[in-house]
């Protein structure tokens, strides 16, 4: 089993989590591992269906984002400066 090692905890977030473990009857180690199981079980529980449901937004805000560029500036050609940067 992995060892995780906090240096720099800030003594008032450290009061706080000892606190939580006091109160919900577990050692400051249990709290540590049942706090990151929580946070990372919520990050990946993201089901096939709410990625699907996430596409239309994320394509929405890279539409929105394309029409803000500037208009008046000549994008370089990126074929034309690879095939230089292989010509040096």
């Amino acid at each position: 089993m992995a060892t995780l090692y906090v240096r720099n905890l800030p003594d008032d977030l450290y009061a706080k989590l000892q606190e939580l473990a006091v109160s919900q009857h577990r050692s400051i180690n249990a709290q540590v591992i049942t706090l990151l199981e929580e946070a990372l079980k919520t990050e990946t529980q993201q089901t096939e269906e709410e990625r699907r449901k996430n596409v239309p937004k994320l394509l929405e805000e890279m539409r929105l984002r394309r029409e803000q560029l500037p208009t008046d500036i000549e994008w370089p050609d990126s074929t034309a400066m690879i095939r230089e940067d292989r010509d040096r």
